[in-house]
């Protein structure tokens, strides 16, 4: 008879729902047979009180561990953020599952955002019992909110149901919630129809790794196994159909990180690796010992490079290109709009507005809350794959009722891959002053906003073609690589200025 392997899992619904969209997994990829065994843990019967203020650790993993070890399960099931960085002697880390997100979400009922847009919100009371996420919320929250409220956090405990639950019944204003765990939620059937009506008449608001980096290794899965199992060499060959190299890449520099800055559940930082092209782009923000942690770079990183410049090239220093808005109206009705930048503002006074706001960074992002905008998400600087990537969520289709259909508002000349382009500025080229000409000659490194931006300063400055070029990692890089002209990425301006050494 056919081996039936046993996997621990605890009782919640979230844990039950993934560890069974795992079961189906492994079972697709091997033929192999599975079934979940319920174990009980420390931080399922606790909720009373923050994690971070509980005595001991692994809160959510010594029956399981003790389970494994005594051979009652074949292999168990964490959300990897879970898992301490010292594991039990015995146990064996056989596989990482693919992470698809790992933004933390903030839902809030759409009655409470119309408040904010009036401004009759004065304070917002966010429910989370994450140091990382109170501190981070606290600085930051604020400035993409219409209105920008006083952010005040409160303690949130339980099981997903119970948060959401918690939130419906006006315990709190908002809450903040890890995406990837309400994303499996989403893509089953059974959970789906506890979720729904827990989420109806919510907005939400993805928040930008950027400004609010995860918890180490959010949103991926690990899968752990007795290195001393009988049937050991089997077990590790069925768990490794499910291993993605990536998201291992990519977990395990946050996890390093976070270690880094003194590891536990009570460090306020919360680090961020994502991978996009030839780059890991790292965000680390919190706090250690009263100690403000404030990082963007990308790795490998470029700090080899020792560059000393006077720059151009910065939307905000850029005097030869003038961008006019243009002052047109169009048909919003359902439509995601993609605020590539604040110049687009002129085409939205004339515009009556049931659209979805998305962003191309937090500098637009806060530009539009300043409007008066509820905004759901953004690019984060990283390129409209990013969008693309939230327009294949099973969880924001739940909460929106609908797909996405994308209206990108931007420049003339613009294209998108996520839809059409409504252009709503004009560039012109203006004359230039004496002084600011001498400067760009006399430039060694420039930082560019967009490629057209850089061809327009080319015809007038040709000797830029043989100095050193910056920029993102979005739509801006891939014209340089298309046309194969050599440019640093960094992970934006800041970095820029940091390296080549800007005041």
């Amino acid at each position: 008879m056919k081996k039936t392997w046993k996997i621990g899992t605890r009782g919640s619904l979230l844990a039950l729902t993934q560890c069974g969209q795992i079961r189906d997994l492994l079972h697709e990829k091997t033929g192999e047979n599975f079934e979940l065994v319920i174990i009980k843990t420390r931080g399922d019967q606790q909720t009373d009180v923050p994690l971070w203020q509980l005595e001991g650790k692994d809160f959510f993993t010594r029956e399981l561990d003790m389970a494994l070890l005594a051979g009652e399960v074949d292999l168990v099931v964490h959300s990897y953020k879970d898992l301490g960085s010292e594991r039990p002697v015995g146990i064996k880390l056989a596989a990482i599952t693919e992470r698809f997100y790992g933004n933390d979400i903030l839902l809030m009922p759409k009655d409470k955002i119309q408040l904010l847009k009036n401004g009759a919100l004065k304070k917002l009371i966010v429910g989370t019992s994450s140091p990382r996420r109170i501190v981070n919320l606290t600085q930051q929250l604020a400035r993409l909110l219409p209105s920008k409220p006083e952010i005040e956090t409160k303690t949130l405990r339980g099981n997903v149901n119970t948060r959401v639950q918690k939130l419906r019944n006006n315990e709190y204003d908002a809450i903040v919630l890890a995406m990837p765990g309400l994303e499996r939620l989403a893509q089953d059937a059974n959970a789906v129809k506890e979720l729904a009506p827990l989420v109806d008449g919510l907005d939400f608001m993805i928040l930008p790794p950027s400004l609010f980096p995860w918890a180490a290794s959010q949103g991926a899965l690990a899968i752990e196994m007795w290195q001393d199992h009988p049937q050991a060499s089997e077990l590790s060959r069925i768990l490794a159909s499910v291993h993605h190299t990536a998201t291992e890449l990519a977990v395990k520099r946050e996890r390093k990180a976070f270690n880094d800055y003194g590891g536990g559940c009570h460090l306020a930082v919360g680090v961020a690796v994502m991978q996009t092209k030839d780059f890991f782009v790292h965000s680390h923000r919190g706090e250690r010992d009263q100690d403000k942690i404030d990082k963007q770079f990308l790795e490998p990183s470029q700090q080899e490079i020792n560059a000393i410049a006077t720059f151009a090239g910065m939307a905000s220093d850029d005097q030869l290109i003038e961008k006019v808005p243009l002052q047109l109206s169009f048909n919003s009705d359902n439509k995601d709009l993609f605020v590539t930048s604040s110049h687009v503002f002129k085409s939205l006074e004339k515009t009556s507005i049931s659209a979805s706001f998305c962003a191309a960074g937090t500098k637009t992002w806060e530009k539009l809350a300043g409007q008066g905008y509820w905004v759901n998400g953004c690019a984060d600087s990283l390129g409209e794959k990013q969008l693309e990537n939230f327009s294949r969520s099973h969880l924001l289709k739940l909460l929106r009722q609908r797909t996405f259909d994308w209206l990108v508002l931007s420049g003339e000349e613009a294209h998108s891959s996520l839809g059409p382009v409504f252009e709503t500025y004009q560039r012109r080229e203006k004359t230039l002053s004496a002084e600011f000409a001498k400067r760009i000659e006399e430039t060694s490194d420039f930082f560019w906003t967009s490629f057209n931006q850089y061809q327009t300063y080319l015809q007038r400055f040709p000797m830029i073609k043989d100095k050193r070029h910056w920029c993102g990692l979005g739509k801006t890089y891939d014209a340089f690589a298309m046309h194969h002209i050599p440019v640093i990425a960094v992970s934006g301006i800041s970095e820029f200025k940091k390296l080549t050494g800007h005041k």
